[in-house]
């Protein structure tokens, strides 16, 4: 947003240079972020008139000029330009000009005729060259006949000004307007403001509600529509005054109803677009949603396809226009229109932000949009550019506004107490001191009690909602830098970390160091990406919070697992070759308690890791092989060692994301301490991967309650262990975790751990059975054990696997 100081003062009478001016705002909170002078390069550069020119003595192309700066010398300067005669007057640099391309005039003689400086270009002034002839764009730019001579160049082009260039933030919307600048302004300086008189002469001869309709089929997205249309149109170029107005702006002049809408949409803050009256199908304009394929022609001649959720002005046959964003080609204002349907609306701040978005497409008017715009300006709006074209000689203005409302905006009201906010400002300000300044913004101010009031917030002011908004525009009025800094009382506590946080450090070192790589992803998901994943209709999964104002329409959705997020990670490291991987991620999900949202969700710490690829690095030693279930359950068993979780049961389960057959679950008792597996192939396909994937998910809260908070260090056993092989015959479906149950229980004291070594199945055993052989390992701390002691510990555990597993001991 850039706006000129001589614009500024059509509304507030300005004294304060321009530096102290944008000060003032910047300390009020509308920071200006940089200051540019439009003459800058101008300095040494005045209007003269061309007394004589005659051919150079001793050159065929070369010409010497004696001209007139308003001194009583005249000064001569031999120039090449052929487009210059006596009489014209045109903009001359004096030595020790610097142009604004950096050329520097200095004296100097051409082909022995001195010249005392040079004679500019349009191009060499760097001024808009749209428009002009031929020869003053090549040759010397020729001023108007009637242009003063001996004042600065600057003056007689309009550049005499100052350009102010804001950067707002997104809550101010008013500001974005030279209306609202001003008002901050004449606030902050106590000037008065001078809104335009915004008044048209109508012609009586036909009715606007009689030429065109305009209708909302919208209305969550579209608040008000409103439209003037205009008769007997002369398309031609904009007063001077204008456009200059447009180029302190950064605008560039195109036609007298284009330039209209610019300004009008620039002074008040309201975009507004002009629509070729006998173009538009039927004189009907409705804001609809776009059909999912149908083609949207914008004024930059490019077809885009739309996907159904666009918000479109449409006359009765298609659209005629993005709405909010860009106009239709079909409509657009040329020399031979000669009626304009003028229209002003209000649109959904999300809707034209997230069209604008997908399409790539941003304009002056999309971007007021997406900050909100005042809805009770859109009649204001069209009149006025009404009032301007009037003025302007260029169409006579159909009777009445064409205007639909179908729910008036409510102005906000609350009361707030002087006391209240000169506390939370940190100032003894008095009351009549701030009503005094908001009356200044627009704020209808009304004292209900002693130093309370009853404040009516104008409509353009959608940032107010409450006491605190109050208390900071008495504050930016008042000054920050007039509020004294105080230390805030209040004792200092030493900030340490919680224990679910040193929970996490500890489990993501304990990831690294298994050789993991940490992935950082964003917490967001779609639909599209659990249908991916193949999570049940009814899982608790699907209840994701949808978010508001989403960062892209692809993941509108707070994720609820982190195996989306590693798995779509892995896809894009496999797409780029990247085939090898060993990725975790520790992050949160969110359940809602209700939906909608009404209170803070359920935030659940959640730990995923992944392998992929080989298992070993590419060398000439190694076989290549890929990673398996195993690998993931090692992994998993190390990394539960690591973070202290013990004596865990390993059961085999289904889970709707991993293959059946190779997926497992860490058990405590009941409660599930982890689940890991091979990814279901339909689960790799949706997801692009074409190799195995293995992967583990765990619960942080789970792993702490269960974790062993303090390590003993034990030495090293003094007596030797003794070892005895178990191989019985046991039916096929019996897992090997069941029998290191028994194993345990009968083992003894002296029992330590038992490790399968063998599982057989094949010709020389029965079917439905299958053969396991453990290796059992017993020890003491206190003495060697004798062979008695650990055969009476076998022969239990054999008794107990019989009776309870119905086992068979292999010879």
């Amino acid at each position: 947003m850039q706006v000129s100081i001589k614009w500024l003062k059509d509304y507030v009478d300005i004294d304060e240079t321009a530096e102290e001016i944008a000060d003032r705002l910047t300390m009020a909170g509308i920071p200006v972020e940089r200051i540019v002078r439009a003459d800058e390069g101008l300095e040494k550069v005045i209007t003269a008139h061309i007394e004589e020119v005659t051919p150079h003595p001793d050159s065929d192309h070369l010409r010497i000029c004696r001209l007139n700066i308003g001194k009583e010398e005249l000064l001569q300067i031999v120039t090449g330009a052929q487009n210059v005669q006596a009489g014209d007057i045109v903009p001359a640099a004096l030595v020790g000009a610097v142009l604004p391309g950096g050329k520097k005039i200095s004296k100097g003689k051409l082909r022995g005729v001195p010249s005392n400086g040079m004679m500019c270009s349009a191009g060499e002034l760097a001024i808009d060259t749209t428009g002009l002839p031929e020869e003053q764009v090549n040759g010397i730019y020729i001023l108007p006949a009637d242009t003063p001579v001996g004042i600065p160049a600057a003056q007689a082009l309009g550049l005499d000004d100052v350009v102010l260039e804001f950067e707002l933030t997104a809550n101010r919307a008013d500001c974005f307007s030279v209306v609202g600048i001003a008002r901050e302004v004449a606030a902050l300086t106590g000037k008065m403001l001078r809104l335009p008189q915004i008044a048209v002469a109508e012609s009586s001869a036909e009715r606007a509600a009689d030429l065109v309709s305009i209708n909302i089929a919208e209305e969550e997205l579209c608040r008000r529509f409103s439209a003037r249309v205009l008769r007997d149109v002369r398309v031609a170029p904009s007063p001077a005054w204008m456009t200059e107005r447009l180029r302190g702006a950064g605008i560039r002049a195109i036609n007298n109803v284009v330039d209209v809408t610019n300004f009008v949409m620039l002074e008040l803050g309201q975009p507004l677009h002009a629509y070729d009256y006998d173009a538009v199908a039927g004189h009907t304009l409705t804001a609809r949603r776009a059909r999912a394929g149908e083609l949207l022609h914008t004024l930059d001649d490019s077809s885009r396809v739309a996907v159904g959720d666009e918000l479109v002005i449409a006359d009765s046959e298609k659209p005629a226009g993005l709405a909010g964003i860009m106009g239709g080609l079909e409509s657009e204002i040329t020399e031979g229109t000669t009626s304009v349907i003028l229209e002003a609306a209000s649109f959904r701040s999300a809707s034209i932000r997230r069209t604008a978005r997908r399409l790539g497409l941003h304009s002056e008017s999309s971007g007021r949009f997406e900050r909100g715009v005042d809805e009770t300006g859109t009649v204001r709006a069209v009149t006025r550019a009404a009032q301007l074209l009037a003025e302007m000689g260029a169409c006579k203005v159909a009777e009445g506004v064409v205007d639909v409302y179908p729910a008036p905006k409510e102005p906000a009201a609350f009361t707030f107490s002087a006391r209240a906010v000169a506390e939370r400002i940190g100032a003894n300000i008095p009351g009549d001191w701030m009503a005094s300044a908001l009356r200044s913004l627009g704020f209808g101010v009304e004292e209900q009690e002693l130093e309370i009031y009853r404040v009516a917030v104008p409509s353009w002011r959608g940032d107010v909602t409450l006491m605190e908004d109050i208390a900071e525009e008495v504050a930016r009025l008042y000054g920050y830098d007039n509020i004294s800094a105080r230390m805030p009382a209040g004792a200092v506590l030493q900030g340490h970390q919680s224990e679910m946080q040193d929970f996490v450090d500890t489990m993501r070192n304990a990831l690294a160091a298994l050789g993991m790589t940490e992935e950082l992803s964003f917490s967001f998901t779609s639909e599209k990406t659990l249908d991916h994943l193949c999570v049940p209709p009814d899982s608790p999964l699907r209840r994701a919070i949808p978010i508001l104002n989403p960062l892209t329409d692809e993941y509108p959705l707070i994720r609820t697992t982190l195996l989306t997020s590693i798995l779509e990670n892995a896809a894009r490291n496999i797409a780029r070759k990247n085939m090898d991987l060993r990725l975790f991620d520790i992050a949160p999900v969110f359940f809602p308690k209700e939906l909608p949202v009404t209170e803070l969700a359920e935030e659940r710490i959640m730990v995923v890791g992944l392998l992929t690829g080989r298992r070993s690095p590419l060398a000439w030693d190694t076989n290549g092989e890929m990673v398996d279930f195993y690998d993931i359950k090692g992994v998993a068993e190390r990394f539960l060692a690591a973070v202290g979780v013990q004596k865990y049961t390993v059961e085999p389960g289904t889970h709707f994301a991993m293959h059946p057959g190779k997926t497992a679950f860490f058990k405590k008792g009941r409660e599930v301490v982890a689940v890991l597996g091979e990814i279901h192939p339909t689960v790799a396909e949706n997801f692009g991967i074409s190799q195995n994937v293995c992967v583990f998910e765990m619960d942080a809260a789970v792993l702490m309650r269960y974790r062993k908070k303090k390590s003993t260090i034990e030495p090293l056993p003094k007596y030797p262990a003794a070892t005895r092989d178990l191989a019985v015959l046991v039916d096929a479906e019996l897992s090997a975790a069941e029998i290191e149950h028994v194993i345990a229980k009968k083992g003894g004291k002296y029992f330590r751990s038992a490790t399968l070594f063998d599982v057989y199945m094949g010709k020389q055993v029965d079917a439905g059975k299958k053969s396991m052989a453990f290796r059992l390992y017993f020890q003491s701390d206190e003495k060697t054990l004798t062979d008695e002691e650990v055969d009476a510990a076998f022969a239990s555990i054999l008794q107990a696997a019989e009776k309870e597993l119905h086992a068979q001991l292999r010879g």
